[in-house]
């Protein structure tokens, strides 16, 4: 866009100045969330809390076209705040993961990935392996959406009592920002009263900087600042942005 419309990008990188300032400091101002203290202080028992963890897949961290170091990172901490979940009693853990039909539409704008019946589908074993293990529900998806053609809704009707989601996964703008908009959207159309949390260090998208994108004929995507964008954009609209949880 630079080089056939210089006086447009110009402007808007410089009317942008501010707002980007502001949502940097945003980020940098993000605090930690302590779990026992918030569910203490907000009546919550762990029997409210459900724990998503999106796409935590072999597919996005260790093989395939689409697996990537940003999204391996998230390994650990996402291990980590599983751990803290469990042994603070939540047992509800779903895992909506890309489970591909060999055909997926989806494939025209990501390439192939995730077929059903590969491992590129399968829970990361770094995951798969953990004593939270045994409460996990894996919500096939072959789509970015969570509860298109899946049976989450069907899920959250039969367990009413829970009203406190944990959101973590990859991608931030993508899968983990449907997963997180559905679950606080859905509350508010129904006037249902409910805490939608995404820990920013449990969250993370891929990056393909423009002239590589150029080169292989795929659309650039800025991870770096579509991360914090999105993260804001899910504050925007009432879902809470922590920096970590613990």
């Amino acid at each position: 866009m630079s080089t056939q419309f210089p006086e447009r990008s110009q402007a808007l990188m410089q009317g942008s100045d501010a707002f980007l300032a502001y949502l940097t400091g945003w980020h940098a101002g993000l605090a930690p969330l302590d779990l026992a203290s918030d569910w203490a202080a907000n009546g919550v028992r762990a029997e409210n809390v459900a724990v998503f963890v999106v796409d935590m897949v072999n597919g996005f961290c260790h093989k395939g076209p689409l697996a990537g170091e940003r999204v391996k990172g998230l390994i650990a901490p996402v291990q980590a705040a599983i751990e803290r979940c469990h042994s603070l009693g939540v047992r509800h853990f779903l895992l909506p993961q890309d489970t591909h039909h060999p055909d997926a539409l989806e494939f025209g704008q990501f390439g192939p990935h995730c077929v059903a019946g590969q491992d590129e589908s399968n829970t990361v074993p770094e995951l798969a392996g953990l004593p939270a293990a045994a409460n996990f529900t894996v919500i096939e998806k072959n789509s970015l959406h969570p509860a298109y053609g899946t049976g989450l809704a069907q899920w959250l009707r039969q367990h009413p009592e829970v009203a406190y989601f944990l959101v973590m996964g990859d991608c931030t703008d993508l899968c983990v920002y449907q997963t997180a908009m559905y679950l606080r959207l859905s509350a508010n159309a129904i006037q249902r009263d409910c805490q939608v949390v995404v820990p920013e260090n449990c969250v993370q998208t891929y990056d393909l900087p423009v002239e590589i994108a150029q080169e292989i004929g795929a659309m650039p995507h800025d991870g770096d600042l579509l991360h914090l964008v999105f993260l804001f954009h899910m504050a925007l609209n009432g879902v809470h942005i922590v920096k970590a949880v613990e």
